[in-house]
């Protein structure tokens, strides 16, 4: 009788592992990103990501995160702040001690903080989302695959690229996207400029809208400009990105800048055609799925498109 209650306990134990095993490897996938490949056995659910546009694309897409750099976590991302994320540091010194204590089964560095990605890899399964360079809505699109693969979200993620798909062509081919423009960012009371193939050039190259100038150098913080370097070019539109604001300091100091007798006589200023831009979307989040949507939403209200 013993022996036979030992045998079906074995049985059982056996079975039990076997069927975990299975378990392990229906959700097994490798996930390919910027710095190469990594396995996950599951789908993660304890989640640290330290960049902004991975928490705006996971939450988007409905999927939790544990923990991320609460300090630049405000604007239309301020309830990640709240109590019940763990802080993980910064971009540039994420807390190790705290994310390791934290045992996530998967960690996300991008942008501000790829360089952490050999150090996290030791911590726990990571992948990196940085989007940066040409091509920036390629890359756009197959990092939010990429991420969505990594949390079994493709299915919304699809649907929500296909929408924004579609308002790009719309933006493309639009008559009412008639109009050269400048895309220009303030900072400590300087200005400088975005071409075709810069940081937020994918304005031109993406999305059609002719710049008024080309040969602009595609440094990471714009070509330094002058106001009479604006009117000689004298844009039809001007798209201002406040990094001031931006990073969470004078919210209006893009505005009180460009509030001169010079910027008065530029026909951009005389038509209402300066757009000030949702700086933390573009500038801290950037390649997050609804720092996409308000990005479009605000180039679409600036050429009239509804």
């Amino acid at each position: 009788m013993n022996m036979r209650i030992k045998s079906s306990n074995l049985i059982k134990a056996t079975t039990a592992i076997a069927l975990s095993a299975l378990v392990s490897t229906a959700y097994a996938k490798t996930i390919e990103h910027t710095q190469g490949k990594t396995e996950l056995e599951k789908t993660p659910t304890n989640i640290i990501a330290l960049d902004l546009a991975a928490v705006d694309t996971l939450s988007t897409l409905g999927a939790k995160i544990t923990g991320l750099p609460k300090p630049h976590a405000f604007s239309y991302l301020e309830e990640f702040a709240g109590d019940e994320y763990i802080s993980a540091g910064s971009f540039w010194e994420p807390d190790f001690e705290t994310i390791a204590a934290t045992q996530p089964d998967l960690i996300i560095t991008g942008g501000r903080s790829q360089k952490q990605y050999p150090a996290m890899s030791k911590i726990a399964p990571t992948i990196d989302s940085t989007v940066w360079g040409e091509g920036f809505l390629t890359q756009f699109y197959n990092t939010t695959e990429m991420l969505a693969d990594a949390v079994d979200k493709t299915d919304v993620a699809d649907a929500q690229l296909d929408a924004i798909k579609a308002r790009i062509e719309t933006i493309k081919t639009s008559d009412l996207n008639n109009k050269n423009a400048l895309f220009i960012l303030t900072s400590g009371g300087k200005i400088s400029a975005f071409g075709p193939g810069s940081r937020f050039g994918w304005i031109y190259d993406d999305l059609g809208i002719e710049p008024v100038v080309k040969d602009v150098e595609a440094e990471t913080h714009g070509d330094p400009i002058s106001f009479e370097f604006l009117q000689k070019v004298n844009p039809d539109m001007i798209f201002v990105m406040d990094r001031d604001a931006a990073i969470g300091q004078d919210s209006n100091a893009a505005a009180a800048l460009l509030d001169n007798e010079l910027v008065h006589q530029l026909t951009a200023y005389k038509n209402d055609d300066i757009v000030y831009l949702d700086g933390y979307a573009w500038y801290m989040v950037s390649y997050g799925l609804t720092a996409m949507d308000i990005q479009l939403s605000e180039i679409e209200a600036a050429l009239g498109i509804k």
